[in-house]
């Protein structure tokens, strides 16, 4: 029986070496996908803290105001 397209199976000492090689690329790119969501975290954390602290000095200009039209 003749399988088309079937690509001849290359010898183990010469495959090894492109086994190692794709397991090194892959590792690489998962390892820079890795850090860019880590700074996109970072960038957000820190974007949140920033809203967070605008809201507690909004909050506090505008508490005085209240009382004022209150009292």
């Amino acid at each position: 029986m003749i399988v088309p397209f079937a690509a001849p199976a290359l010898p183990l000492h010469t495959a090894g070496k492109y086994v190692a090689g794709a397991y090194i690329v892959f590792l690489a790119i998962v390892l820079v996908y890795v850090a860019i969501m880590a700074a996109r975290l970072s960038r957000t954390e820190r974007e949140l803290t920033d809203l967070r602290q605008e809201i507690l000095e909004r909050r506090g200009r505008e508490e005085p105001r209240a009382m004022e039209r209150v009292g």
